[in-house]
């Protein structure tokens, strides 16, 4: 059953992948292990996405990954620590085999049963030799394309990314919704024209200020942006 015609429904959805899809909480044993405090790892999460926002407003690029490791180290320096090779290695292996959500399958499963198409828009470099951290999740299959930032060579929210992806799946921005735990990156696909959700995940919510462009729809989960947009398309 396709509910994809209807007026007003997005023909392509396009989903963030890491925290909205994968659940970076299960790097949370190599913040504890190294800093001593699992939570930590917010704190290296929210440096990294500062720091590609950075290089990519001055004109450097880095893949996530390697970023990942420096941002990593910086922190483990204002801490007095030291890193090791191995400290480094965990993190990247850590990185490609986070797990996903238990929501998330279901609810891909659901809206590809109702015709709605599928691409995910990340950070994280994709690789032709390295199993990329949605294939490694069991995830892969559900999507049509995988776009990485790694083809401009700029970050998210960067507008030309969310271009991109419309452009090259044959759609206009306007047909495609970006699915995302990240207020920011929701703020850059509004920016050329696309429809927005916010899943709301542990320690995410919206941005709300004068201006700010609010998402279209929010839901808790991926199975709950599944009922949601059947039903208002049914």
């Amino acid at each position: 059953m396709s509910t994809t015609g209807r007026p007003n429904a997005p023909r392509i959805l396009v989903f963030d992948v890491n925290e909205t899809l994968l659940d970076i909480d299960s790097l949370q044993p190599h913040f504890a292990e190294i800093f001593g405090d699992a939570a930590t790892l917010r704190t290296w999460f929210a440096e990294l996405v500062l720091y590609s926002m950075t290089l990519t407003l001055s004109g450097y690029y880095l893949d996530f990954f390697a970023l990942g490791r420096a941002t990593m180290k910086m922190l483990a320096t204002t801490r007095g620590l030291t890193l090791e090779d191995d400290d480094m290695r965990a993190l990247e292996e850590g990185m490609r085999a986070m797990p996903a959500h238990p929501d998330v399958e279901p609810g891909l499963h659901r809206l590809r049963d109702h015709g709605y198409r599928l691409v995910t828009l990340t950070n994280s470099p994709l690789r032709a030799d390295i199993p990329t951290p949605l294939d490694n999740a069991g995830l892969g299959t559900y999507f049509e394309r995988q776009f990485t930032v790694d083809a401009l060579k700029v970050f998210k929210p960067a507008p030309q990314l969310y271009k991109r992806v419309a452009a090259d799946t044959g759609v206009a921005p306007a047909d495609c919704m970006m699915v995302a735990a990240h207020a920011w990156d929701l703020i850059g696909a509004h920016s050329v024209g696309m429809r927005t959700a916010l899943i709301t995940r542990s320690g995410n919510a919206a941005l709300v200020g004068y201006g700010i462009p609010h998402p279209d729809t929010a839901a808790g989960t991926i199975l709950e942006l599944a009922d949601q947009l059947v039903a208002a398309a049914g």
